[in-house]
């Protein structure tokens, strides 16, 4: 579902915030540097490959892209897609990158998926829909080649697609769980699903009578739906997910038209079953989340360190002008939460490692978070 929507919730390293503070031990807070992105349209999503290279793509058709960890950002607008707002983009490296495209009017199909192999020089398109009344929420991939691609529910089936060569998009619908009524999910800049290791995914869900988690251990093949206790109708459910191993994650989410509805819960048992936390310090909903341990998978979940990481970063919705949003972290998965002030108007914020970490929102802006 098209939700526009302003709160992001930061998971960042146990490990790299436990700290020595005055008084005993404390949670040293984040560095933040506002970065110049070259636009002043809306930047909706962003994939950091590592420390350099980080992609971040938005309204208007625009993407952004750096490679020496946003000292320079160069924007561009994909050919033919001005028209066209960008909810997600993976990158790979800083020539190859994939962009998911929503249209900018309501009430349209025209959902796409996008690759470039030459930094941008040029665009294919891999996807376009065809399917009448579906919505292409988000996309997640467990390898450059290998991923899957989201929509809400048409007719009691989720029409997802998956690529196996990272040329060529097939349905999985078959595989989908059956939808419940109304459940659909959000375009929770491109958090409502996550990937894990080589084969796990999980996509948050909403829209019904109940917030679900659909969840997958051998890479689309088969699902498993499970309930969650977040609040659900047609203006909330689970919006954003991440995983930092098989078996922990944290789901966010809450009443996108409620603003003091924002919620999080966490799972120890690869998603069967949910835990709520203590409420998240922000208004509205919980709309992106991300482990500042990043969103690579390099064998991090050995030893204390990055396996242990249990930090997450927040921003919210605040209906219905959409124009602002506070945001947070807690050092471990929701029981301790602090606020970030003078933090707002961003949509989405993702990782490399922990002192690796972008916000990207509201006229182009963007904010670099080092722990």
């Amino acid at each position: 579902m098209l939700k526009r929507s302003l709160v992001c919730v930061f998971l960042i390293g146990f490990s790299a915030t436990f700290g020595f503070a005055q008084g005993g031990w404390g949670f040293h807070p984040p560095t933040l540097t506002p970065q110049t992105s070259g636009t002043t349209q809306l930047l909706i999503a962003v994939s950091p490959v590592d420390s350099r290279v980080v992609w971040a793509a938005g309204t208007g058709g625009t993407y952004v892209v750096t490679t020496d960890g946003g000292e320079h950002w160069q924007a561009a607008v994909v050919p033919g897609a001005k028209n066209l707002q960008f909810r997600d983009v993976y990158a790979v490296s800083d020539q190859i990158a994939y962009l998911m495209s929503v249209p900018n009017n309501t009430g349209t199909t025209d959902f796409r998926v996008y690759k470039t192999v030459d930094g941008g020089a040029t665009w294919k398109i891999e996807f376009k829909n065809e399917t009448v009344n579906a919505f292409y929420d988000c996309f997640a991939f467990w390898t450059p080649d290998r991923g899957i691609t989201h929509s809400d529910s048409v007719n009691g089936v989720f029409p997802d697609i998956r690529t196996t060569d990272g040329l060529t998009w097939q349905s999985i619908a078959a595989n989908m769980p059956p939808a419940l009524p109304g459940e659909a999910s959000f375009a929770a800049s491109g958090t409502c699903i996550t990937t894990e290791g080589f084969e796990n995914a999980w996509i948050a869900t909403g829209g019904s009578t109940i917030a679900r988690i659909l969840a997958t251990t051998d890479g689309g093949d088969t699902w498993n739906a499970y309930d969650t206790p977040l609040v659900s109708s047609p203006s909330a459910g689970g919006i954003s997910v991440a995983f930092r191993d098989p078996w922990n994650g944290i789901l966010g989410g809450g009443d996108l038209a409620n603003n003091s509805k924002a919620e999080t819960a966490t799972s120890h048992d690869g998603g069967q079953t949910w835990t709520l936390t203590n409420k998240p310090p922000v208004p509205g909903a919980i709309f992106c989340l991300a482990y500042a341990r990043g969103n690579r998978h390099h064998g991090f979940g050995e030893g204390w360190g990055f396996g242990h990481d249990r930090t997450v970063v927040v921003t919210s919705e605040t209906q219905p002008n959409y124009n602002s949003g506070e945001a947070a972290w807690t050092p471990d998965e929701g029981q301790t939460w602090f606020k970030l002030p003078k933090v707002s108007g961003y949509w989405a914020v993702g990782f490399a490692d922990p002192h690796s970490g972008w916000f990207v929102g509201n006229n182009g802006t963007i904010l670099k978070v080092s722990f």
